[in-house]
């Protein structure tokens, strides 16, 4: 299977085992960080402002990046420093800041159980642009795959885990605040709009540049957490009033940090080698690590839309990397 379709890329047993290691560890991640979170809470609130938090994972992943190249993980490119090549990545920072601040201002427009379900709309904004930007073509089995996929996550977001005792509640971020009436705001179904095409957007932008390129990951990743950084800490300073820097933050907090750290440089290391699609079903598998911990650390049951969902999710993959 071959990335250029938004398969896996061809590779020989021993990397091979290692892609598959880093696909694991990546749904691990990314399928971990709303449980982690929610052991943060004191309360039913995460005690320390948000903007600390991501701008502490932009510097952990620059800094982890930078020791990669230090130690000779990764070989600095011959001659001078391509400085110029960092230019393009600070359209990516500027795609990802905008992505995550307007995932804080949906919830002023939408309950988060809305969100969670509509959200999904992403995979097909992805798949649209990964086609349009990237000129690749996706068979009719893929498409139904990609499809298969968006119902999936609705159906986890819309049901798939529950108190003990309750009726149906939303998953563990939006359930530790507790239930709040469904509701949807013109305004909020076109910053829906505009979230699901930039998060498409920065995916596959960011996978063009990253392959054109002949960099080595780690370098085009300090780049890319350069503007991330600076881009982050003018958004903190610019947030008003609020908790100082590190006030609140817990071992949990830590490990939230670190989590989000390793898990966006595995997502790069995804765009670089396989590819936006790739991406998409880390995504998407990740909800079956997210239900497990969240049983597992929050108490919270496994519902008939969580089995559903694992299950089309299962048939997406097979439908999907079965097609080549």
């Amino acid at each position: 299977m071959s990335g250029e379709d938004g398969g896996m890329p061809s590779l020989g047993r021993p990397r091979q085992a290692r892609w598959t290691l880093m696909l694991l560890l990546s749904t691990t991640m990314y399928g971990a960080h709303a449980p982690l979170l929610a052991q943060c809470h004191v309360d039913g609130r995460v005690p320390f402002r948000p903007s600390s938090a991501v701008l502490l994972t932009e510097l952990t992943k620059l800094l982890l990046c930078a020791f990669c190249l230090l130690v000779g993980w990764q070989t600095w490119p011959q001659g001078a420093l391509p400085w110029r090549q960092a230019a393009p990545f600070a359209l990516s920072a500027l795609l990802y800041g905008a992505n995550n601040n307007l995932v804080i201002y949906l919830q002023r427009y939408m309950d988060p159980s809305t969100y969670q379900v509509l959200s999904n709309l992403k995979i097909g904004s992805t798949a649209l642009l990964y086609c349009l930007c990237l000129q690749r073509r996706l068979s009719t089995r893929q498409g139904l795959a990609l499809l298969l996929l968006m119902v999936a996550g609705a159906c986890y977001a819309a049901g798939g885990l529950q108190h003990p005792g309750n009726a149906l509640s939303e998953p563990p971020r939006a359930a530790a605040t507790g239930p709040m009436p469904l509701h949807i705001t013109p305004l909020g179904l076109l910053l829906l709009v505009l979230y699901c095409f930039i998060s498409g957007l920065s995916s596959v932008y960011t996978e063009l540049l990253m392959k054109r390129q002949r960099l080595p990951l780690a370098l085009q990743n300090l780049f890319l957490y350069t503007f991330g950084v600076l881009l982050n800490l003018g958004l903190h300073m610019g947030s008003g009033p609020g908790p100082g820097f590190l006030e609140g933050f817990s071992g949990w907090a830590a490990l939230v940090v670190l989590s989000q750290a390793l898990s966006g440089l595995l997502m790069s290391a995804v765009m670089k080698h396989g590819s936006s699609i790739t991406r998409l079903f880390v995504v998407s598998c990740s909800l079956v690590v997210n239900a497990v911990l969240s049983a597992a650390l929050l108490q919270l049951q496994l519902t008939g839309a969580f089995f559903l969902a694992t299950l089309l999710i299962g048939l997406a993959v097979c439908l999907y990397y079965g097609s080549h």
